[in-house]
């Protein structure tokens, strides 16, 4: 066992020798508050810190990049980014990414509306005919993405989403519950805009890198390290003011019968 240890503490240090030797992980990430964003040049959002921390463990220095999610693909695919933050594990990626076994953080997709033009969902035959504010290059569960029974609009970020529901340009937006009430609350939108029960899908978020020699090894330590760093006071702490941050000013969710959670 003692052989074997120092054998795969051998091997990661060799897939990181290009890093020591001056190169940084290159992670890429779409502003994604509150779990990962920038205020003018600070890097702020609770699954940033945790990876800046995980991988300040693990020696790993970083250079961070915000881009439209689907330029982040796009750099992945092109190999001109290491990793990226906050992605989902879909089938069609495995090819390209390695994921580590424990996820950042956990998303709900929800549905939020205006409060001068109310909707009424209770499942997704609902949306019969309504138009969908969504993001470019972001996965959804099938049965919302493929349904010819409503309109998927995008819009170019999230904020000009918020804007376009607003202003009556579509009839509902989604987007993950937190990400949602963080925009409402800095956008100063709570008199204006509620959410609906109703959750569309769940999905868990990963920091993945690129399938590279050495990058599984990397991918293991980094899920081994967030673990035991979850189970560490700071990092409740850090939850608790990422938590706190997002039910500011919270709009109330319509509470509506038969609505399915």
């Amino acid at each position: 066992m003692f052989d074997f240890a120092r054998l795969l503490t051998a091997l990661f240090l060799a897939c990181l020798s290009s890093f020591a030797l001056g190169e940084r992980l290159r992670i890429v990430t779409d502003p994604w508050p509150p779990y990962a964003y920038q205020e003018g040049d600070v890097v702020k959002g609770i699954d940033y810190e945790v990876t800046a921390e995980v991988f300040r463990r693990l020696g790993v220095e970083v250079d961070w990049q915000f881009l439209p999610w689907k330029r982040c693909l796009n750099m992945l695919e092109q190999g001109q980014a290491d990793g990226v933050l906050d992605i989902f594990q879909t089938s069609q990626r495995d090819s390209l990414l390695f994921y580590p076994s424990e996820p950042l953080s956990t998303v709900e997709f929800a549905l939020f509306y205006a409060k001068a033009r109310p909707h009424t969902v209770n499942s997704l035959d609902d949306l019969k005919g309504l138009t969908v504010g969504t993001s470019p290059g972001y996965t959804y569960d099938p049965a919302f993405s493929e349904s010819t029974a409503f309109n998927r609009e995008p819009a170019p970020s999230h904020e000009a989403n918020f804007g376009k529901l607003q202003h009556g340009r579509i009839d509902l937006l989604i987007t993950d519950r937190r990400v949602g009430r963080y925009l409402i609350a800095t956008l100063g939108l709570a008199q204006e805009i509620g959410e609906l029960p109703l959750i569309v899908s769940q999905q868990h978020q990963y920091l993945a890198v690129r399938r590279n020699v050495g990058m599984d090894l990397l991918a293991q330590r980094f899920a081994a390290e967030l673990r035991r760093f979850k189970q560490e006071p700071a990092y409740a702490a850090l939850e608790a003011r990422y938590e706190s941050a997002t039910t500011k000013n919270q709009p109330a969710v319509e509470q509506q019968e038969h609505s399915t959670r």
